[in-house]
């Protein structure tokens, strides 16, 4: 009969932390911030991030240096764009960029916690901007690379409780290639005070108008070949 060895727990713990010790230099055991953000893991998944996109960024000084900030992008279908901006929104403007649309389920919704996902909820939108942080929703997405769609009036509401300042982000990427664009515009700021659902309404529809406005400004792909440039931006 086979003989079974039994290794000491202690010898097996022992075993264990040696293996793991090189790596708890790289990888803190208690890495995540209060909204379960873990910039460990988005910096070890950087390298991967930068392989699909080449994001050049503009406009960070509109961006505030403390303080909330809700940043409204459009967003093309199947793109990704509200992934792909925060993260390089974050790493130029030296901020932690949260994005809204990680689902409230197990364990894709715990996944996309980690790497800056926050619930499409206006309820979490409002406590993240009144703790003083960027956070990114993505109006409606769209077929065509160059429409703004509908900015969802409910999370500007948030920004309209919290108090925080609403910046329009012009986002353009390639289906084909990896060139990609985000754009932060000036604050945008209500036409008249108002104080009733009329605010966040009026808001989200100057919103949209500026981030049409930037990507009306938008120069197009430069292959030099029509029906190539035209697909890129699709």
């Amino acid at each position: 009969m086979a003989q079974i060895l039994e290794f000491p727990k202690s010898a097996v713990t022992r075993a264990g932390n040696v293996i793991a010790e090189p790596l708890r230099s790289l990888w803190p055991t208690h890495s995540v911030d209060d909204y379960g953000r873990d910039p460990h893991l988005i910096a070890a998944l950087g390298p991967l991030a930068r392989l699909r996109w080449d994001v050049s960024v503009g406009g960070t000084h509109h961006l505030p240096t403390r303080g909330g900030a809700l940043l409204v992008c459009n967003a093309r279908q199947w793109a990704l764009s509200n992934l792909w901006v925060s993260w390089a929104l974050s790493e130029a403007a030296g901020r932690p960029v949260r994005f809204v649309g990680r689902p409230d389920v197990a364990p894709l919704g715990a996944m996309m916690r980690r790497i800056g996902g926050l619930l499409d909820d206006p309820k979490e939108v409002e406590g993240a901007l009144r703790n003083h942080q960027l956070v990114l929703v993505c109006a409606e997405p769209t077929s065509h690379p160059r429409h703004a769609g509908a900015v969802p009036h409910l999370l500007v509401g948030a920004a309209v409780v919290a108090g925080a300042p609403v910046f329009p982000v012009a986002s353009m990427s390639s289906s084909l290639g990896r060139a990609a664009r985000a754009e932060v515009g000036p604050q945008v700021r209500p036409r008249r005070k108002r104080r009733g659902p009329l605010a966040e309404v009026e808001l989200a529809e100057q919103t949209q108008h500026h981030l049409q406005r930037i990507l009306d400004g938008f120069g197009g792909m430069q292959s030099g070949v029509a029906p190539i440039d035209w697909l890129a931006e699709g």
